[in-house]
């Protein structure tokens, strides 16, 4: 169906989008006809980028609308899933059927399309990103046609088509790779100093599966969050001073949000993600900017955050700090290389927030920063885009797939003018 709408904005209020209509179908069937009717079109997940990635000025369709799916194939060890499900619905039915993924987002809520589409990531020394565990997709062309895309059968695309950016078409159904459900633990180390984590990064981020800092940056310690397998060795690194009772990662806001700590042992999908699925997350109004570095380039951005942390800290709620393994994704940030995130939500006080924003690229730019697709940066996106050594592939890839380019935006034309 399509309806008259008010502004549409995305999950922060921070973006107002300037699409004509939004459409929510609820079939395969009825998505393809509104495709190809189209003058043109964008799909809309969960609405948690922070930018214009998703905008349209023509049409925005809600994959939501569709039926859920989780077909589980034990034999190629995937689960086939509708683009609209959140990370929380699928996994949910994936432990229902004994299986797990690798890993997932501090956000269960997020939809696993626009997850996939904007390389969004989770934590670990071993983890790639959400979208490297695809293994196929399935997306309306700009004719309404269905075109079929899987890791195996298409070697010279599918590392292209995965993190497109929405720019290819748009994605109905994807096959995740999964494995036998696992438990794990977490448990928070307060009071860690900054200089023994930039120091013993290697340590510290390998002292679990999956390993977050929180900081603010004027302060000299963090709180390092340990989520660990218990099929799995732990690391032997232990700092700071074990939290006394559960904490949320945003200082003053209730532990209730945040998934099991104090080292009990339960199912993956209950200590992956930081929140739990069936409370709102958020620490209130905000903004959020992200990005990923070259592993060995951790200790150089430490000091160099540290010395505007003066700046930096008025207008957080909390800065995280995550360790991202190498893909072969083309518009993955963590393309060809081991990474380092710094993640930063600010207050939603945008004037305010941009010259300092500004100033964390001006310390993490010249050490090889990649912005997060999704997320607030004052980068030119066709400058972000540059570098990228895989762009231009990806654009040629793009105007194979959508000459006309029902499928773009100023977002995305800026992407490929970068190539």
């Amino acid at each position: 169906m399509s309806t008259p709408h008010p502004p549409v904005t995305n999950w922060a209020g921070n973006v107002t989008f300037g699409c004509a209509r939004v459409h929510r179908p609820a079939s395969v069937d009825e998505l393809r006809r509104i495709v190809r009717d189209s003058a043109g079109i964008r799909a809309l997940g969960s609405g948690h980028s922070f930018n214009l990635v998703a905008d349209s000025a023509h049409d925005l369709v809600r994959l939501d609308g569709l039926p859920p799916l989780a077909e589980i194939d034990p034999a190629s060890s995937t689960v086939t899933v509708a683009a609209g499900m959140t990370y929380a619905e699928v996994a949910r039915a994936v432990h229902q059927a004994g299986f797990a993924l690798a890993n997932l987002a501090s956000l269960p809520h997020i939809s696993v399309a626009g997850s996939c589409a904007t390389a969004t990531h989770g934590s670990g020394d071993t983890q790639r990103c959400l979208a490297a565990s695809v293994t196929a997709l399935q997306l309306v062309g700009a004719e309404g046609d269905l075109v079929e895309l899987r890791r195996d059968t298409d070697p010279q695309t599918f590392p292209g088509a995965v993190v497109a950016l929405g720019a290819l078409g748009v994605v109905t159904r994807l096959s995740l790779d999964i494995e036998p459900a696992y438990e794990m633990t977490q448990r928070v180390l307060v009071d860690v100093p900054l200089d023994e984590i930039a120091e013993r990064f290697d340590d510290v981020f390998g002292a679990a599966s999956s390993v977050s800092a929180f900081t603010d940056w004027r302060a000299d310690t963090a709180d390092v969050w340990l989520k660990h397998r218990t099929d799995r060795p732990a690391g032997s690194w232990s700092g700071g001073r074990p939290a006394r009772e559960p904490k949320n990662p945003v200082p003053g806001m209730p532990p209730e949000s945040s998934t099991e700590q104090m080292g009990a042992v339960g199912p993956w999908h209950e200590r992956l993600p930081h929140f739990r699925p069936d409370l709102t997350p958020s620490a209130g109004d905000e903004l959020q900017s992200e990005f990923y570095l070259p592993r060995e380039a951790a200790p150089a951005a430490f000091a160099a955050l540290r010395e505007i942390g003066h700046r930096v800290a008025p207008l957080l709620h909390i800065a995280e700090v995550r360790t991202v393994c190498a893909d072969d994704l083309w518009l993955s940030p963590a393309y060809g290389r081991d990474s380092v995130t710094f993640h930063f939500t600010w207050r939603k006080e945008p004037e305010a927030v941009l010259p300092v924003l500004a100033a964390v690229e001006e310390c993490l730019l010249p050490l090889g920063a990649r912005p997060h697709w999704g997320k607030l940066t004052t980068v030119p996106t066709a400058k972000a885009a540059a570098g990228y050594e895989r762009a231009g592939d990806f654009a040629r890839l793009v105007r194979t797939f959508d000459p006309a380019g029902k499928f773009r935006n100023p977002f995305t034309e800026a992407v490929l003018s970068g190539a």
